[in-house]
């Protein structure tokens, strides 16, 4: 079997969780790496031993034999990185999601995305969480709900984690936590509900993380917790419900959604590597519920993730389930399931409720800076 040669830029712990995915999928192999940390490169290049390690992006690209790239850098990267690959190469692309942090860089995305010559998938891994999953599909088929009228995604979690140069901690290199984090949740909401919202109202406050740290004298700037609401055509909305001190929470995401017919919840737990273990027993397993309205009992469903799976990574099994997708892509026998275009839309409602969090403004996304049509 010939191996699809992929090529990673950015290798630090997303980087790293993406290794460990690639290497349960035998169609694979990591052929190089570019990754300007040293601590970083030493624990990539450990997790690929037969990558060659390039000493700069330039470099990575000049390799021929590559068939794939997947860029992991920190979100203030994207923009800039995917420009440079499209300018030397045609490849296919999977790119960490934000796709970007401001939105002048979301015009420069546009423009990209109607001239590149080759597919660039966005990852955005909350829907390759099969519990999650599950629920789509659930909600697609409108049976345990009827029409989607009220979306609920409530995600209380631990802190943001510590990165390389600790850039996660502002604004200006993530976009805000309503981007960085909440690009995912906002993403979901768009293809449950099979549209773009027209209006969004946030608020948000930073009351107790990071508040002792200091970088070159700077404060970080992130909000840690933020209420979103979001109107869809036909009279229907969407909630977001963000914590990030809530670590103690049995489950980690609790998404609900209400039709006419019924409700339908879907429970995950966090990675299982923050399980507090022997403190609070054993780590519970996803859960998908169906509650009609016609007084017949709710029906639960758990959703388990293969062991090797959750051990890979800290997303509940959904980045080997979306590289064996992207996979399909590179050996064209798939299509892009999650676009540029989609990538760009979750971070203009990101970077739109950072701004209504901030100025405590309605904002309008039909029009001006923030219109989601491409």
């Amino acid at each position: 079997m010939t191996k699809k040669k992929y090529a990673m830029l950015g290798c630090g712990m997303m980087g790293q969780e993406h290794l460990r995915n690639i290497a349960l999928l035998p169609e694979i192999e990591v052929a190089a790496i570019y990754e300007p940390d040293d601590a970083m490169r030493a624990k990539s290049h450990a997790l690929a031993p037969g990558a060659t390690l390039a000493p700069s992006i330039d470099a990575l690209l000049a390799l021929p034999e590559l068939d794939a790239l997947v860029i992991t850098s920190p979100n203030h990267c994207h923009t800039a990185q995917l420009e440079t690959i499209f300018a030397a190469r045609k490849i296919p692309v999977l790119v960490e999601k934000p796709v970007a942090t401001h939105l002048s860089e979301v015009a420069r995305l546009r423009t990209l995305a109607h001239t590149m010559a080759a597919p660039v998938w966005t990852a955005m891994e909350y829907r390759y969480m099969p519990a999650i999953t599950r629920f789509v599909h659930e909600a697609h088929s409108a049976q345990a709900t009827g029409s989607a009228v009220m979306l609920s995604i409530r995600e209380h979690r631990y802190p943001f984690l510590h990165k390389v140069g600790d850039w996660n901690r502002f604004n200006r290199n993530t976009g805000g936590t309503l981007v960085e984090k909440c690009c995912h949740f906002f993403d979901l909401m768009r293809l449950v509900m099979g549209d773009n919202p027209v209006r969004l109202f946030a608020s948000g406050g930073h009351n107790h993380n990071h508040l002792d740290e200091r970088y070159g004298g700077e404060q970080p700037d992130i909000l840690d917790n933020a209420f979103v609401v979001l109107d869809f055509p036909g009279q229907r909305r969407a909630l977001l419900d963000l914590c990030m001190f809530a670590e103690g929470s049995r489950y980690q995401e609790e998404i609900s959604l209400v039709g006419p017919v019924g409700k339908l919840e879907c429970k995950v737990p966090g990675p299982s590597r923050f399980w507090p273990g022997e403190q609070r027993g054993e780590q519970p397993v996803a859960q998908l519920t169906v509650s009609p309205r016609n007084g017949a009992p709710p029906s639960v469903l758990e959703v388990p993730v293969d062991p090797a799976l959750l051990a890979a990574g800290d997303h509940n099994g959904s980045t080997f389930y979306q590289h064996q997708k992207f996979l399909d892509v590179v050996c064209g026998r798939g299509a892009v399931e999650v676009s540029l275009h989609d990538g760009i839309a979750a971070v203009v409602i990101g970077l739109a409720a950072e701004h209504s969090a901030a100025t405590g403004a309605v904002v309008d996304l039909t029009q001006g800076p923030w219109q989601l049509a491409p």
